[in-house]
Protein backbone atom coordinates (compact mmCIF):
# COMPACT_ATOMS: atom_id res chain seq x y z
CA UNK A 1 0.00 0.00 0.00
CA UNK A 2 1.31 3.57 -0.90
CA UNK A 3 0.99 6.36 1.91
CA UNK A 4 1.33 10.05 1.00
CA UNK A 5 3.39 11.67 3.88
CA UNK A 6 3.09 15.41 4.48
CA UNK A 7 3.70 17.78 7.65
CA UNK A 8 0.49 19.04 9.57
CA UNK A 9 -1.16 22.51 8.85
CA UNK A 10 -3.04 24.11 11.82
CA UNK A 11 -6.03 23.71 9.16
CA UNK A 12 -5.53 19.60 9.85
CA UNK A 13 -6.39 19.76 13.52
CA UNK A 14 -10.08 18.42 12.19
CA UNK A 15 -8.43 15.28 10.45
CA UNK A 16 -5.80 15.00 13.42
CA UNK A 17 -8.82 14.89 16.14
CA UNK A 18 -10.93 12.37 14.40
CA UNK A 19 -8.13 9.97 13.83
CA UNK A 20 -7.17 10.49 18.02
CA UNK A 21 -10.60 9.79 19.24
CA UNK A 22 -10.69 6.54 16.25
CA UNK A 23 -7.77 5.56 18.10
CA UNK A 24 -9.43 6.33 21.70
CA UNK A 25 -12.56 4.57 20.55
CA UNK A 26 -10.13 1.54 20.02
CA UNK A 27 -7.86 1.70 23.01
CA UNK A 28 -10.33 2.54 25.60
CA UNK A 29 -13.75 2.38 24.71
CA UNK A 30 -14.88 6.15 23.91
CA UNK A 31 -13.95 9.49 22.20
CA UNK A 32 -11.64 11.46 24.50
CA UNK A 33 -9.99 13.72 22.52
CA UNK A 34 -11.09 17.13 21.74
CA UNK A 35 -10.16 19.73 18.68
CA UNK A 36 -9.30 22.41 20.99
CA UNK A 37 -6.14 20.36 22.10
CA UNK A 38 -4.97 19.20 18.94
CA UNK A 39 -4.86 22.80 17.81
CA UNK A 40 -2.86 23.65 21.07
CA UNK A 41 -0.45 21.07 20.42
CA UNK A 42 -0.05 22.37 16.53
CA UNK A 43 0.02 26.31 18.03
CA UNK A 44 3.26 25.18 20.20
CA UNK A 45 5.57 28.03 20.29
CA UNK A 46 8.29 25.43 19.93
CA UNK A 47 7.67 23.28 17.01
CA UNK A 48 8.03 23.86 13.57
CA UNK A 49 5.03 22.17 11.66
CA UNK A 50 7.42 21.90 8.33
CA UNK A 51 10.05 19.82 10.21
CA UNK A 52 8.35 18.87 13.24
CA UNK A 53 5.06 17.23 12.53
CA UNK A 54 4.06 14.44 9.88
CA UNK A 55 0.78 13.21 8.33
CA UNK A 56 0.53 9.82 6.56
CA UNK A 57 -3.31 9.28 3.97
CA UNK A 58 -4.21 6.55 2.84
CA UNK A 59 -6.24 8.67 -0.06
CA UNK A 60 -7.80 10.93 1.91
CA UNK A 61 -7.75 8.77 4.92
CA UNK A 62 -5.72 10.13 7.74
CA UNK A 63 -4.23 7.12 8.65
CA UNK A 64 -0.83 8.22 11.45
CA UNK A 65 0.37 11.22 12.62
CA UNK A 66 3.10 12.28 14.80
CA UNK A 67 4.23 15.11 16.98
CA UNK A 68 7.50 16.41 18.06
CA UNK A 69 8.85 19.04 20.27
CA UNK A 70 11.84 19.88 22.77
CA UNK A 71 11.34 22.03 25.47
CA UNK A 72 14.37 20.82 27.59
CA UNK A 73 16.77 22.86 25.91
CA UNK A 74 18.99 19.85 26.27
CA UNK A 75 19.60 15.74 25.42
CA UNK A 76 15.22 15.42 26.30
CA UNK A 77 12.69 15.36 23.49
CA UNK A 78 8.94 14.56 23.41
CA UNK A 79 6.83 13.03 20.11
CA UNK A 80 3.13 11.64 19.56
CA UNK A 81 2.76 8.87 17.52
CA UNK A 82 -0.98 7.58 16.48
CA UNK A 83 -1.66 4.86 13.94
CA UNK A 84 -4.77 2.87 12.76
CA UNK A 85 -4.49 -0.28 13.72
CA UNK A 86 -4.48 -1.75 10.00
CA UNK A 87 -2.17 0.49 9.03
CA UNK A 88 0.91 -0.51 10.41
CA UNK A 89 3.53 0.95 7.25
CA UNK A 90 2.52 3.84 7.86
CA UNK A 91 3.08 4.06 11.53
CA UNK A 92 6.72 2.62 10.71
CA UNK A 93 7.13 5.38 8.02
CA UNK A 94 7.15 8.09 10.78
CA UNK A 95 9.67 6.51 12.75
CA UNK A 96 12.76 6.78 11.00
CA UNK A 97 12.50 10.70 10.46
CA UNK A 98 10.78 11.22 13.78
CA UNK A 99 14.19 9.60 15.54
CA UNK A 100 15.94 11.58 13.25
CA UNK A 101 14.61 14.67 13.96
CA UNK A 102 15.02 14.09 18.15
CA UNK A 103 18.55 13.73 17.29
CA UNK A 104 18.84 16.75 15.21
CA UNK A 105 17.69 19.15 17.90
CA UNK A 106 19.55 17.33 20.75
CA UNK A 107 22.66 17.98 19.13
CA UNK A 108 21.70 21.50 18.20
CA UNK A 109 20.91 22.19 22.42
CA UNK A 110 24.42 21.19 22.33
CA UNK A 111 23.60 17.03 23.29
CA UNK A 112 25.80 14.19 22.83
CA UNK A 113 22.34 12.74 22.72
CA UNK A 114 18.53 12.10 22.53
CA UNK A 115 16.39 11.29 25.45
CA UNK A 116 12.94 10.82 23.62
CA UNK A 117 9.17 10.21 25.20
CA UNK A 118 6.61 8.30 23.64
CA UNK A 119 3.75 7.81 25.90
CA UNK A 120 1.33 5.44 25.13
CA UNK A 121 -1.81 3.51 26.02
CA UNK A 122 -0.54 0.03 27.20
CA UNK A 123 -2.34 -1.38 24.69
CA UNK A 124 -1.93 0.27 21.88
CA UNK A 125 -3.17 0.41 18.20
CA UNK A 126 0.84 0.77 17.43
CA UNK A 127 2.40 -2.66 16.76
CA UNK A 128 5.06 -1.68 19.54
CA UNK A 129 7.50 -4.48 17.94
CA UNK A 130 8.59 -1.54 15.68
CA UNK A 131 9.70 0.24 18.43
CA UNK A 132 11.13 -2.12 20.18
CA UNK A 133 12.90 -3.07 17.44
CA UNK A 134 14.64 0.68 17.58
CA UNK A 135 15.54 0.36 20.77
CA UNK A 136 12.46 1.79 22.99
CA UNK A 137 11.43 0.45 25.75
CA UNK A 138 8.88 1.16 28.56
CA UNK A 139 11.02 3.27 31.86
CA UNK A 140 7.19 4.74 33.49
CA UNK A 141 3.63 3.53 33.78
CA UNK A 142 0.84 6.29 34.39
CA UNK A 143 -2.65 5.69 35.62
CA UNK A 144 -5.32 8.48 34.21
CA UNK A 145 -8.21 7.39 37.00
CA UNK A 146 -12.01 8.40 36.85
CA UNK A 147 -14.42 9.40 39.70
CA UNK A 148 -18.12 9.87 39.45
CA UNK A 149 -19.76 12.65 40.55
CA UNK A 150 -22.51 13.44 42.53
CA UNK A 151 -24.14 16.60 43.55
CA UNK A 152 -25.83 15.43 46.88
CA UNK A 153 -22.82 14.17 47.69
CA UNK A 154 -20.02 15.97 46.99
CA UNK A 155 -20.38 19.66 48.54
CA UNK A 156 -17.67 22.20 49.06
CA UNK A 157 -15.91 20.85 52.18
CA UNK A 158 -14.90 23.03 55.09
CA UNK A 159 -11.33 23.64 55.82
CA UNK A 160 -10.15 22.64 59.29
CA UNK A 161 -9.24 25.80 61.84
CA UNK A 162 -5.86 27.70 59.75
CA UNK A 163 -6.69 26.77 56.45
CA UNK A 164 -8.13 28.57 53.46
CA UNK A 165 -8.92 27.63 49.67
CA UNK A 166 -9.07 30.49 47.72
CA UNK A 167 -9.18 31.19 43.64
CA UNK A 168 -6.78 32.16 41.26
CA UNK A 169 -8.16 35.63 40.80
CA UNK A 170 -5.06 37.75 39.94
CA UNK A 171 -1.76 37.54 37.80
CA UNK A 172 -0.31 37.67 41.52
CA UNK A 173 -2.04 34.43 42.24
CA UNK A 174 -1.22 33.23 38.61
CA UNK A 175 2.36 33.57 39.63
CA UNK A 176 2.00 32.03 42.48
CA UNK A 177 0.99 28.95 41.73
CA UNK A 178 3.47 28.49 38.78
CA UNK A 179 6.32 28.90 41.78
CA UNK A 180 4.34 26.45 44.20
CA UNK A 181 4.04 23.80 40.97
CA UNK A 182 8.16 24.38 40.33
CA UNK A 183 8.73 23.81 43.62
CA UNK A 184 6.13 20.87 44.87
CA UNK A 185 7.08 19.13 40.83
CA UNK A 186 10.78 19.22 41.32
CA UNK A 187 12.72 15.49 42.08
CA UNK A 188 9.68 14.22 40.01
CA UNK A 189 10.14 11.85 36.92
CA UNK A 190 9.99 13.48 33.42
CA UNK A 191 9.85 16.87 35.40
CA UNK A 192 11.07 19.82 33.35
CA UNK A 193 11.79 23.43 34.43
CA UNK A 194 9.79 26.23 32.85
CA UNK A 195 10.39 29.88 33.06
CA UNK A 196 6.57 31.69 33.48
CA UNK A 197 5.65 32.33 30.00
CA UNK A 198 6.66 28.73 29.54
CA UNK A 199 4.04 27.28 31.94
CA UNK A 200 1.55 29.88 31.10
CA UNK A 201 1.42 28.39 27.33
CA UNK A 202 1.55 24.91 29.00
CA UNK A 203 -1.99 25.35 30.85
CA UNK A 204 -3.03 26.86 28.15
CA UNK A 205 -3.54 29.84 30.00
CA UNK A 206 -5.75 32.41 27.51
CA UNK A 207 -8.36 29.67 27.47
CA UNK A 208 -7.85 28.47 30.95
CA UNK A 209 -10.86 29.20 33.42
CA UNK A 210 -8.85 30.37 36.11
CA UNK A 211 -11.79 30.28 38.42
CA UNK A 212 -11.20 26.37 38.65
CA UNK A 213 -7.34 26.91 39.79
CA UNK A 214 -7.15 27.03 43.88
CA UNK A 215 -4.30 27.71 46.03
CA UNK A 216 -4.39 26.53 50.01
CA UNK A 217 -2.28 28.11 52.11
CA UNK A 218 -2.31 27.86 56.38
CA UNK A 219 -1.44 29.96 58.97
CA UNK A 220 1.60 28.65 59.34
CA UNK A 221 2.83 27.57 56.14
CA UNK A 222 1.45 30.31 54.17
CA UNK A 223 0.78 29.22 50.36
CA UNK A 224 1.49 25.66 50.23
CA UNK A 225 -0.54 24.05 47.49
CA UNK A 226 -2.73 24.83 44.56
CA UNK A 227 -5.01 22.50 42.20
CA UNK A 228 -4.93 23.08 38.52
CA UNK A 229 -8.69 21.73 36.77
CA UNK A 230 -10.10 22.24 33.66
CA UNK A 231 -13.74 22.06 32.24
CA UNK A 232 -13.40 22.27 28.70
CA UNK A 233 -12.59 18.14 28.16
CA UNK A 234 -15.87 16.58 26.89
CA UNK A 235 -15.35 13.91 28.16
CA UNK A 236 -14.94 14.43 32.05
CA UNK A 237 -13.95 17.25 34.28
CA UNK A 238 -10.48 17.10 34.10
CA UNK A 239 -7.75 17.65 37.33
CA UNK A 240 -4.41 18.72 35.16
CA UNK A 241 -2.24 18.82 38.31
CA UNK A 242 -2.13 19.06 42.39
CA UNK A 243 0.77 19.56 44.33
CA UNK A 244 1.65 20.82 48.12
CA UNK A 245 4.90 21.65 49.22
CA UNK A 246 7.21 19.11 50.90
CA UNK A 247 7.14 21.12 54.13
CA UNK A 248 2.74 20.54 54.03
CA UNK A 249 2.27 17.29 53.23
CA UNK A 250 0.81 14.78 55.56
CA UNK A 251 -1.72 17.39 56.31
CA UNK A 252 -4.79 16.49 54.44
CA UNK A 253 -4.18 19.55 52.14
CA UNK A 254 -3.99 17.09 49.16
CA UNK A 255 -7.71 15.55 49.81
CA UNK A 256 -9.38 18.84 50.89
CA UNK A 257 -8.03 20.26 47.12
CA UNK A 258 -9.32 17.32 45.64
CA UNK A 259 -12.68 17.39 47.34
CA UNK A 260 -13.12 20.97 46.66
CA UNK A 261 -12.67 20.49 42.87
CA UNK A 262 -15.21 17.65 42.77
CA UNK A 263 -17.55 20.28 44.54
CA UNK A 264 -17.05 22.38 41.51
CA UNK A 265 -17.58 19.97 39.12
CA UNK A 266 -20.19 18.86 41.10
CA UNK A 267 -21.95 22.08 40.83
CA UNK A 268 -21.33 22.67 37.56
CA UNK A 269 -23.33 19.72 36.27
CA UNK A 270 -20.65 16.94 35.35
CA UNK A 271 -21.04 13.26 35.93
CA UNK A 272 -17.32 12.59 36.29
CA UNK A 273 -14.02 13.97 36.84
CA UNK A 274 -10.62 12.31 35.86
CA UNK A 275 -6.69 12.85 36.21
CA UNK A 276 -3.45 11.20 35.51
CA UNK A 277 -0.86 9.80 37.90
CA UNK A 278 2.49 8.49 38.44
CA UNK A 279 2.61 5.09 39.48
CA UNK A 280 5.59 5.45 40.86
CA UNK A 281 5.18 8.98 42.62
CA UNK A 282 6.59 8.84 45.61
CA UNK A 283 4.34 11.51 47.63
CA UNK A 284 1.83 9.07 47.92
CA UNK A 285 -0.61 10.48 45.14
CA UNK A 286 -2.09 6.85 43.83
CA UNK A 287 -3.11 6.06 47.61
CA UNK A 288 -4.27 9.95 48.13
CA UNK A 289 -6.78 9.19 44.78
CA UNK A 290 -7.93 5.94 46.07
CA UNK A 291 -8.14 7.18 49.09
CA UNK A 292 -10.57 9.59 47.74
CA UNK A 293 -12.70 7.20 45.28
CA UNK A 294 -10.62 7.18 42.59
CA UNK A 295 -10.36 4.41 40.03
CA UNK A 296 -8.38 2.97 36.90
CA UNK A 297 -10.26 3.88 33.79
CA UNK A 298 -6.95 3.19 31.74
CA UNK A 299 -3.31 2.92 31.62
CA UNK A 300 -0.50 4.62 29.93
CA UNK A 301 3.50 3.79 28.87
CA UNK A 302 6.24 6.23 28.68
CA UNK A 303 8.34 4.43 26.46
CA UNK A 304 12.06 5.59 25.91
CA UNK A 305 14.75 5.70 23.17
CA UNK A 306 18.65 6.79 23.66
CA UNK A 307 19.63 8.08 20.27
CA UNK A 308 23.54 8.70 19.34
Amino acid sequence: MSYVLRPALLADAPAVTELLNSVDEIEIGRRETDLHTVEADLKRPDIDLERDSWLAFDGDLLVAYGLLWDDSGDERVDIDHYVLPDHQAAGELLLDPMQTRALDKARANGAAKAVVHLHLNTQPTLDTALIKARGWQVVRRYHVLRRPLDPARDLVPEPPAGVRIRPCTTDADRERVHRLYQAAFAGHFDFQPRTYEQWLHDVDAALLDWSLVWIVSTEEAGDAGFLISRDDREAMGWIRSIGVLREARGRGLGALLLRHAFAAFAGRGRDAVGLGVDTANATGAPELYGRNGMTLHFAVDTWEAVLH
